[in-house]
C-alpha cells in the first residue's frame, strides 16, 4: 500500500470489467484500488489490459497535486461514445498508477467485479464482506490427481485475508474426500459442504481472459458439517431459565454502522 497526501495505492484481488455499447472497454485482474477520496476508491487499470483502440486522444490533460498529469481520452465503440471518460496516467507521482487507466464509471454503460455488476463506484473492501459468483477456471490437483475443477466458483474478500475459493459439489470429486468428524454425521443429517482451507494440496491453477497462473496459497478441501442440535437445546434452556425469547431470524436486526 502506498500513500501520498490523501492518496492512498493498494492492489484489488477482484477480476474487474468496464463495458461500453456492448464491448469489452478494460478486463484485469490486476487492478488498483486508488482513494482518489476519502469516502471511496477509483479502480485504475494497466494499460495492458485496456482496449487501447477504444481511446481516442482529445489533446486536454487533467493535473492534481497528488497524482499528477493525465491525458484524458474519450471511449469509443461502434455503438456507444462517452466523451473524455478516461485518463492516462502514462507518468505519476505516484508510481503504482504510472501506466495505468481510469474510467468515470457513470459513463460507461456497465462495470463489474468478477461477474457480478457494481453501481456507481467499487466496492470499499475496508467496509464489508464480498461473496461474488465467478466464471474463474479453478482446479486443485493433489498427488497428481484432479481433486476440483470448476468456471463457476464463488469467491469470498475479507479485509486484509487473501481471497478464498469456494467451489460447487457438482464440481468436485466427492469420493476422494475424508470427513474430518465423522462422529458428527451420526447426530445430524445435514448434508457436508466443501470448502477449501490451506493445507496441503500440490497445486491450484486460476484462469480468466485465457491466462492462467498459479495461486501462492494453495487450498485443499475438506468435507465438514455442521449440527445445530447443541446449540438448539442449549438455548432453549437458557431461555426457560431467564424467560426471555431465544433470538429469531424474523425478529428485526439492530441496525449496523
Amino acid at each position: 500500500m502506498t500513500t501520498r497526501g490523501r492518496v492512498r495505492v493498494e492492489d484489488a484481488q477482484k477480476r474487474v470489467r468496464v463495458y461500453l455499447g456492448g464491448e469489452v472497454v478494460a478486463d484485469t485482474t490486476d487492478a488498483k484500488l486508488v482513494w482518489e477520496k476519502p469516502y471511496y476508491p477509483t479502480y485504475y487499470f494497466p494499460a495492458a489490459d485496456v482496449n487501447t483502440d477504444h481511446l481516442v486522444v482529445t489533446g486536454e490533460t487533467t493535473r492534481t497535486p497528488s497524482r499528477g498529469e493525465a491525458e484524458t481520452h474519450t471511449v469509443k465503440t461502434a455503438q456507444a461514445e462517452a466523451a473524455g471518460a478516461a485518463r492516462w496516467y502514462v507518468t505519476s507521482a505516484i508510481d503504482e498508477i504510472s501506466g495505468h487507466v481510469s474510467f468515470h464509471w457513470p459513463s460507461m454503460d456497465a462495470c463489474s467485479e468478477e461477474d457480478e455488476q457494481v453501481y456507481v463506484h467499487p466496492r470499499d473492501p475496508y467496509t464489508r464482506i464480498d461473496i461474488l459468483q465467478s466464471s474463474r477456471h479453478i482446479r486443485v490437483v493433489v498427488g497428481g490427481v484432479t481433486v476440483a475443477d470448476t468456471h463457476k466458483p464463488r469467491l469470498l474478500f475479507e479485509t486484509d485475508l487473501p481471497m478464498r475459493y469456494y467451489i460447487p459439489k457438482t464440481d468436485v470429486r466427492l469420493d476422494l474426500l475424508e470427513s474430518s468428524a465423522p462422529h458428527r454425521h451420526a447426530r445430524t443429517r445435514e448434508r457436508p459442504t466443501t470448502t477449501a482451507s490451506s493445507s496441503t494440496a500440490n497445486a491450484m491453477t486460476t484462469s480468466s481472459g485465457g491466462s492462467s497462473t498459479r495461486s501462492p496459497r494453495v487450498p485443499t478441501l475438506r468435507a465438514t458439517s455442521r449440527s445445530t442440535t447443541k446449540r438448539s437445546t442449549s438455548t432453549s434452556t437458557a431461555s426457560s431459565r431467564t424467560g426471555r425469547k431465544p433470538f429469531s431470524a424474523d425478529r428485526e436486526p439492530t441496525p449496523g454502522r
